[in-house]
């Protein structure tokens, strides 16, 4: 379980991630300079403003009737005059860097990150003194720690400083070097060509955030000085630093700055309380808490254990079942470092970004790549790691009230294809400038609600449904209810829609706007069933209950196209781009519940052909999501095909491919640029190869590849609040734990003997349909299943 490396990283795609959810750092491992890129979470350009465009109202009529009409480029036209501004830009903090005097000359160099403590390791010779470095940032202390050591005494010679690509300058206090900067008051996406992308307010009124970097050290032996070039050791035997990071952000009055200088002091003088040991300790108990809740090994590792991960994936690729088992938990590690509760939820890049114009801002982009960052949190054993989101979703939804009314004239609430850490609203793309495929979208917040009612399924906290889920939920539901009209079949549709970022050709022209995409009327067919369920559980709101089941009914229906596939669109269009990355249409599978083989074979088996021919390409997280599709259609065989493709080494750093996607030698997903998004939906389509959930019954090893005959994996979560363990042998299941954690009715796919752990006695169970069968759980108590 760990990352190893031969050499140091000369590219970004290269160096380690570390991480506490608020502080990250990318790790280089150099040996005369080592480089740590710092982010802290909260650090974008921007400020709260008004981004709601209030000419926008007057051009909704007029856009439908021209779809109602098939005026559809007319459509796409008056689509731009209804955009707001670009969201604003996640940044980087900064840079620490360390000079060694020893040079850059050294022997048996490793580097290596360990995911079962969450600790970075670099190691190598300078002659025969070996000298070796530890890095971990502790959640519990907030603090980025860097212990490094020789073997031989007083040959550790170092130099530290801090700079950064923003506005900044450095100071002195009590021995600590402190980096004081100034973020932009607005950035441009790096998409969009301006004279001017990088704009900063006046020092003294600037509105955009100010942030803090404060840099400590202790030391054994030599002796050290401080001045404005940085720390400087020398004759030391052992030294451990410690960095500490905050902005002015201040999540509850975003009008009104906080001091970063209280936090980063307060939390590098608790820190620097504790021994190293006692840090290291302390980060581990903590980090292992959660990675340690699911282990899986599906067969032996086939590359060499000193082989680089770099050629491992090059050589081996999904052939190595030790790599898929990496591959699965790296997702997990890089939940647990990039989103924790009480910070912001991992964005298009988690935590880590290097440059002030990212991809796509680095942003929160709704129309997939945000809600993949979560698929995995419930299902392998990470629940606390959705809080974030959910935070954030409560947040959205206060602002999209007010987009709602201005721009639609609706109740409830509603969020676009972009947003950011000021959660804006309105469909981004600077007034005009942005392509109608991506802005003209309003089902962001209709889509970020599932996430309120997985959380609520997986854990059955029926005081969060209460409280907290249901009424974000309900807004959601209240928006689309106003957002729908009567067509003239008298089906509920939604005008204008688009499928996310794909367009159709019609009459030999391409065109982005029509209405009813078959993703829209399956997130909102996913939103009313979710709202209506949550109703039920609460014993509340019958009469709303009563009208989401009516509506529900008159919904555009979904269509089988000419090549038997799920249409994209209300009409059968002819694709864009057959091979598109996105596979919009197919989220009645997943990561919804609408499509089954049992209640739907013939939309089900539809969309199957749709999967088959958009192919086994695409950008990285695209991939992703494919292999939790095929997991849904119970083919491991074409799930595994999917995570081969993944398991591609990319070496473009920053050219953009949107057909063929990977991994880079560090294992980031590849789309290519770097998208963290791709890690998240493999981890998660992998744990949906071994068990699901989401029809209200437990599927054991629903989609097994044939290369995985035998295997164990513990701890995997279910919708119930159930937690699985499993074994399996040949390919079959040999036997399963199953753990009640809320006492709740347990429905289960095929016939199996089922006893209470400490029981000798077989419970009865109740046949509840073709292959389901029912039994009454205890709350806390574990129930081993055998087959027949």
């Amino acid at each position: 379980m760990k990352l190893q490396y031969k050499k140091p990283a000369v590219k970004w795609t290269e160096a380690l991630p570390m991480g506490n959810s608020k502080l990250g750092a990318m790790v280089f491992g150099g040996v005369a300079e080592e480089h740590l890129q710092l982010n802290e979470e909260t650090l974008w350009s921007g400020y709260p403003r008004d981004w709601n465009n209030p000419e926008a109202k007057h051009y909704l009529s007029e856009i439908r009737h021209q779809v109602n009409e098939e005026n559809f480029e007319e459509a796409d036209h008056i689509a731009k005059k209804m955009m707001g501004p670009y969201t604003q830009s996640y940044l980087p903090l900064g840079d620490l860097y360390f000079h060694f005097e020893h040079g850059e000359i050294a022997n048996d160099y490793r580097r290596s990150l360990d995911l079962t403590e969450g600790i970075s390791y670099i190691e190598y010779k300078i002659g025969e003194a070996r000298f070796s470095r530890e890095m971990f940032i502790s959640y519990p202390d907030q603090i980025a720690v860097i212990h490094m050591k020789t073997s031989h005494p007083g040959l550790l010679n170092v130099h530290a400083h801090l700079k950064s690509q923003l506005r900044y300058r450095t100071d002195l206090e009590e021995n600590k070097i402190v980096m004081f900067g100034q973020a932009p008051e607005h950035v441009d996406p790096n998409y969009y060509k301006t004279e001017n992308p990088i704009i900063y307010g006046n020092d003294d009124q600037a509105k955009a955030m100010t942030f803090e970097g404060r840099l400590g050290i202790e030391h054994e032996s030599g002796s050290f000085t401080i001045n404005h070039d940085g720390i400087h050791l020398k004759g030391a035997t052992s030294a451990t630093f410690f960095f500490s990071a905050a902005t002015s952000f201040n999540e509850d009055n975003l009008s009104e700055k906080k001091d970063p200088s209280q936090k980063t002091k307060s939390y590098l003088k608790n820190a620097m309380e504790y021994s190293y040991e006692e840090l290291r300790q302390r980060h581990i108990n903590d980090y292992r808490s959660l990675f340690d809740r699911v282990e899986l090994k599906i067969g032996e590792e086939k590359a060499p254990k000193d082989m680089s991960t770099d050629q491992r994936i090059l050589e081996y690729g999904a052939e190595d079942p030790g790599l898929v088992e990496l591959l699965f938990q790296y997702g997990r590690y890089l939940m647990i470092t990039s989103s924790r509760p009480g910070s912001q939820p991992a964005n298009l890049q988690g935590i880590w970004n290097q440059t002030t114009r990212p991809p796509w801002s680095s942003n929160y982009t709704l129309n997939i790549n945000a809600e993949m960052n979560y698929w995995p949190a419930e299902t392998t054993n990470l629940s606390e790691c959705h809080e974030p989101l959910l935070s954030f979703i409560a947040r959205l939804s206060e602002n999209g009230k007010l987009t709602a009314t201005e721009y639609y004239g609706a109740n409830g609430w509603v969020a676009h294809h972009n947003t950011d850490i000021w959660c804006q609203t309105a469909p981004a793309g600077d007034y005009g400038h942005g392509d109608p495929v991506w802005t003209q979208w309003p089902m962001g917040g209709a889509w970020l609600a599932q996430h309120l009612w997985e959380h609520f399924a997986f854990n059955k906290d029926e005081d969060f449904l209460r409280k907290k889920a249901y009424p974000i939920m309900k807004g959601a539901a209240l928006f689309c209810l106003d957002w729908l009209v009567k067509d003239e079949d008298d089906y509920l549709s939604t005008n204008p829609s688009t499928s996310p970022e794909h367009k159709f050709i019609h009459n030999g022209t391409k065109a982005a706007v029509s209405k009813s995409s078959t993703m829209d009327m399956a997130i909102i067919w996913d939103l009313f069933t979710n709202c209506m369920e949550a109703a039920e559980v609460l014993q509340i709101d019958k009469a709303f209950r009563d009208q989401l089941t009516e509506v529900k009914s008159l919904l555009y229906p979904m269509k089988i196209g000419k090549h038997g596939q799920l249409q994209e669109w209300y009409q059968d269009f002819e694709d864009e781009d057959p091979y598109h990355r996105h596979v919009s249409h197919l989220f009645g599978v997943y990561p919804g519940r609408q499509l089954t083989a049992s209640d739907t074979p013939e939309f089900f088996k539809a969309a199957i052909k749709s999967l088959e021919r958009r192919g086994n390409g695409g950008t990285g997280w695209s991939l992703g999501w494919k292999v939790g599709l095929w997991a849904r259609f119970g083919d491991g065989n074409q799930a595994l095909k999917l995570i081969e493709n993944l398991l591609q080494l990319v070496d473009e750093e920053n050219q953009e491919n949107y057909h063929k996607g990977g991994v880079y030698a560090n294992l980031f997903d590849a789309h290519p640029p770097f998208q963290i998004d791709g890690n998240f939906g493999v981890t998660a389509g992998i744990a949906e190869m071994l068990l699901q959930s989401h029809e209200g019954v437990l599927n054991f090893l629903p989609s097994l590849p044939d290369t995985w005959p035998d295997g164990k994996v513990t701890g995997l979560r279910a919708r119930g609040h159930f937690e699985v363990n499993m074994e399996w042998h040949d390919g079959t299941l040999s036997n399963i734990k199953l753990i009640s954690l809320s006492g709740k009715e347990c429905i289960i796919h095929d016939e199996f003997v089922v006893k209470e752990k400490e029981s000798s006695k077989p419970l009865s169970l109740e046949k509840v349909g073709e292959g389901r069968y029912k039994f009454q759980t205890k709350k806390g108590a574990a129930y081993l299943l055998s087959p027949l």
